[in-house]
């Protein structure tokens, strides 16, 4: 899913197939451009973990809790934690 994530954080519009995860096997489709595999391993690099997106998940509705329960207003983004 990761390598999905950093093409598609390189170029939204990408079209593409792999299998196995392997990064060095990717089947660019409908005239995508290719991307560099260093460049694709650049960005994995860049983008935030699983681990890293939960935590500020899980900070976001925390805030946004105690300004509820406190009066508070919230952001937008914690506004968008409790939205169903």
């Amino acid at each position: 899913m990761r390598i999905v994530d950093a093409i598609k954080a390189i170029n939204p519009d990408a079209k593409f197939q792999f299998e196995n995860d392997d990064i060095n096997n990717i089947e660019w489709a409908d005239g995508t451009t290719p991307i560099a595999v260093a460049d694709i391993e650049a960005k994995i690099a860049e983008l935030p973990t699983w681990e890293e997106l939960d935590a500020q998940s899980k900070a976001l509705k925390a805030s946004a809790k105690a300004k509820l329960i406190s009066g508070e207003v919230l952001t937008e983004d914690e506004a968008n934690t409790i939205v169903l």
